[in-house]
């Protein structure tokens, strides 16, 4: 009885650091803009997240957590030493996402784990696995697919018409005059900016919704198993309460270490992933299948960035292999071209980062030109498609998961 309480503390310990984790890296992702352009505070940032994440986590969520105790092996299964196990490995995708710098997914490693329980139980549901990992393929697929057909046909537009902009005080402030302070939009505000930032935050809030429904089977799925010491609505609530103490405590400096890689993307690119990555994912979790929002998201970065270098050239030139025209050449499968797009018309979340004021739009914004038309490349050598970089990140994808099966197997051989 002493044993099992032990494991029974440890994983409880276990599922709240893996959900500290998730929360300090989820609450930056999602409200990085709109901290950094100074539309909210950090604190209120944390507490949308929790608010949000809660309520992903509540309704979507459970079909995940509900998925990952009992479908894809038996409930029986875990019990509070398996528990434990897969909650190791679950974090241990953790150590080497950041290890690497590479957004490897934490719920496809916490599968995987739960694939070597059931392989070493012989209890697996294969059916199951084969629509999950489907969904996986399916997935980033259809986020890189998306974000092309938008950077190479829609981008350019939406960058020409929508504004963000970095205020120096707070969008909203609090009249003190009175005895009761009185909040009121900053006096700097145009109506655009006001609509603009309302964005920013709504799809704040949005993507807290999805990495709550995606993630909270990540921190406690293995705890409420048939014999697993809590309920679907308790493990919600423990899940919710790690992401906040994430949120309000690591996530502070979760925007000054975002990678290289993502850093550059302006504030509109990071809002259209967001929202194609955060409904891919909240699509796969109302179904009960565990995704991840980390490999959505980032196949939406490049699929935007490959849409937008291809503006340059028509269809028929990206399937030549020889470039047609001086200004563009073709390299390892990429499209790589020597000009520089206008500055950007908001601040990047790297601007942010490194606490740089924007660049000043031009005085008359140029118009945009048609796909594959000479002239200013809509485009930035930032943004291209890096063949290197897409195939450093997927081979990740593919082996923190199979890491994680092959590491668990033996392991549950030898414990059960």
């Amino acid at each position: 009885m002493v044993s099992l309480t032990v494991l029974t503390v440890a994983g409880i310990v276990v599922a709240v650091f893996v959900g500290f984790n998730i929360g300090g890296s989820s609450t930056g992702v999602a409200f990085g803009p709109a901290v950094g352009s100074r539309l909210v505070r950090k604190g209120t940032a944390a507490a949308l997240f929790l608010v949000f994440a809660f309520l992903g986590a509540w309704t979507v969520g459970r079909n995940v957590i509900a998925t990952m105790s009992s479908s894809i092996v038996p409930a029986m299964q875990f019990t509070p030493l398996t528990s434990v196990v897969v909650l190791f490995f679950t974090g241990l995708s953790l150590f080497i996402s950041n290890l690497y710098g590479v957004p490897a997914s934490t719920s496809m490693t916490a599968v995987g784990a739960i694939v070597g329980l059931g392989l070493a139980t012989d209890s697996l549901n294969q059916a199951l696995m084969f629509v999950i990992v489907s969904a996986w393929i399916v997935a980033p697929l259809l986020s890189f697919t998306v974000g092309v057909v938008v950077g190479r046909y829609v981008y350019p537009y939406l960058d020409r018409y929508v504004a963000f902009t970095k205020f120096d005080l707070h969008l909203v402030q609090f009249d003190r005059s009175g005895r009761v302070p009185r909040p009121r939009f900053n006096r700097n505000a145009s109506p655009r900016d006001v609509v603009g930032s309302l964005s920013v935050v709504v799809i704040g809030c949005y993507m807290a919704f999805s990495a709550g429904a995606s993630n909270a089977a990540n921190a406690v799925a293995p705890l409420v198993g048939a014999q697993g010491p809590l309920t679907v609505d308790q493990g919600v609530l423990l899940a919710v309460f790690a992401f906040g103490l994430g949120g309000f405590t690591i996530a502070r400096r979760t925007l000054a270490t975002v990678g290289d890689d993502i850093t550059e993307l302006p504030i509109l690119a990071s809002l259209i992933v967001s929202v194609v990555g955060g409904t891919v994912i909240t699509v796969l979790s109302q179904f009960g299948i565990p995704a991840s929002l980390a490999v959505s998201t980032t196949s939406t970065i490049i699929g935007l960035g490959w849409g937008r270098a291809s503006r340059a050239a028509t269809l028929a030139e990206l399937a030549t292999p020889t470039p047609e025209r001086p200004d563009m050449e073709v390299s390892t499968g990429a499209l790589v071209t020597s000009r520089v797009e206008e500055a950007p018309t908001g601040p990047t979340i790297g601007d942010i980062a490194r606490h740089e004021e924007p660049a000043e739009p031009p005085e008359e914004v140029p118009d945009v030109p048609e796909v594959g038309a000479e002239g200013p490349a809509d485009l930035d050598e930032r943004s291209l498609f890096d063949a290197g970089a897409a195939k450093r990140i997927a081979s990740m994808w593919v082996l923190t998961p199979a890491l994680a099966v092959t590491a668990s197997y033996p392991v549950f051989l030898l414990i059960l």
